[in-house]
């Protein structure tokens, strides 16, 4: 399998070729592997937190109860983006942007596997929306 150097050395010729598919189903399926282990860590955590009897304890513990609820929110939208993603590999639109057809680059999917859209289409997007915001 290709290490993340050899992915980001390879020729853009050879984008998403059948070593380079295989190298993100790999580390898209460890991404859910994990994050399932963490989300089931967390519910087992907050299945075991019990209430203090003193207010600053009990603050502090709702506290930590609101952030692994947030942790787990946050989890749990990521697993169905990471499955999409698999299925974007399976069908070879995996790392080609989905309004214009671009490949997403190498770099930018190690840093989000689970992008859709290359950085000039989501640049453009995130004008737009700033433009509503300001009118």
């Amino acid at each position: 399998m290709l290490t993340e150097e050899e992915l980001i050395a390879a020729p853009e010729e050879e984008y998403m070729n059948e070593e380079q598919v295989e190298f993100f189903r790999h580390l898209l399926t460890e991404m859910a592997d994990d994050i399932r282990q963490h989300i089931d860590s967390a519910r087992k955590e907050l299945q075991t937190m019990q209430y203090e009897a003193d207010e600053l304890d009990k603050a502090a513990l709702e506290e930590e109860r609101r952030l692994q609820l947030r942790f787990l929110d946050r989890q749990s939208k990521l697993l169905p983006k990471i499955g999409e993603a698999i299925k974007r590999l399976d069908s070879g639109e995996f790392g080609y942007c989905e309004v214009t057809g671009e490949p997403i680059g190498i770099r930018r999917l190690l840093a989000r596997p689970t992008a859709t859209l290359c950085a000039e289409e989501k640049m453009r997007q995130e004008r737009k929306e700033q433009n509503y915001r300001d009118d």
